[in-house]
């Protein structure tokens, strides 16, 4: 155990948990810390309970004193600025020679922005989004999506193999953040797919599961009709990936997008049914499959 470095892990969501309770596990040394610190103590407690234990941090500096590598999951571009670069943000009190991972789905102007302060200091930066929702999470079965340099992705993904099962180096910093919006916009475009495929059977009266047998073996397969499609049809949403969230994620692709100068009208009448949903009763914190309570019956 004294051969693994010393980590810290900022951002107890419902992601960040199951991640941070992965390394632990894994036999490392692990300090912790939340905005809301009532998470980290609960975490605490868990791991307790399992004969384990995490040291808990009262700001994200504290937690990240002496440590060798500082990960963090927070929500937003906002979110990872603080956690980072304020007073007692996590930079303040990370040595040169030290590693940042950033798993926060953030824009890439923050990804290279963050990967700065940290060059600045002497620190190695890996941005690194995750997709596999909060099952991939707790599975240990993330695909992790990397930009940085050779050196710092070399450093990171020993770590990061505690709760990835695809860890892929994209390119250099920024690329994983643009291959996450490659992933969102995927995602909404086959929702907005299925989501009209459900309605359309259940119109139809034929049997759900029958169908879905029948073509999800054949080219319209994917993740979304495997996972989602029988809570779809049952009006099961109250797990899984916030649509708060996803619409977050996707007005960082569409931004991105129109930077470059293209097109995406698929992802944007996604996101403008997404915001119908938003305004329904309980769908802002809904699963992104939740995305059919706009399509009447």
């Amino acid at each position: 155990m004294s051969s693994k470095p010393k980590l810290a892990f900022l951002g107890l969501g419902v992601m960040g948990r199951p991640m941070a309770a992965h390394l632990v596990r894994a036999g490392y040394d692990v300090a912790i810390y939340n905005r809301t610190a009532a998470r980290a103590d609960a975490l605490q407690t868990a791991l307790t309970a399992e004969g384990l234990k995490a040291a808990v941090g009262k700001t994200p500096a504290e937690a990240a004193a002496g440590r060798d590598i500082v990960i963090v999951c927070v929500g937003n571009d906002n979110d990872l600025e603080q956690v980072l670069s304020d007073q007692d943000g996590a930079l303040s009190a990370m040595q040169a020679g030290s590693t940042l991972i950033d798993h926060t789905t953030v824009s890439p102007d923050m990804a290279r922005k963050a990967t700065e302060w940290c060059t600045a200091k002497d620190i190695a930066a890996v941005d690194a989004p995750v997709s596999g929702g909060q099952a991939g999470a707790e599975n240990g079965a993330l695909a992790i999506m990397c930009g940085g340099t050779d050196d710092a992705f070399a450093t990171a993904e020993p770590i990061m193999q505690a709760y990835g099962k695809t860890i892929v180096h994209i390119g250099q910093a920024g690329a994983g953040q643009t291959a996450k919006m490659a992933n969102q916009m995927c995602i909404a475009g086959a929702l907005g797919g299925l989501s009209e495929a459900v309605r359309l059977v259940q119109a139809s009266g034929v049997d759900a599961d029958k169908v879905l047998s029948a073509i999800s073996g054949g080219a319209a397969q994917s993740w979304q009709m495997e996972n989602r499609w029988k809570t779809m049809v049952a009006d099961e949403f109250d797990f899984g990936f916030a649509i708060d969230w996803m619409r977050k994620d996707l007005a960082y692709a569409l931004q991105e997008a129109d930077r470059l100068g293209l097109e995406s009208p698929v992802t944007q009448l996604v996101d403008r049914l997404y915001a119908d949903v938003q305004a329904l009763e309980g769908g802002a914190r809904q699963d992104t499959s939740a995305l059919i309570r706009r399509l009447p019956r």
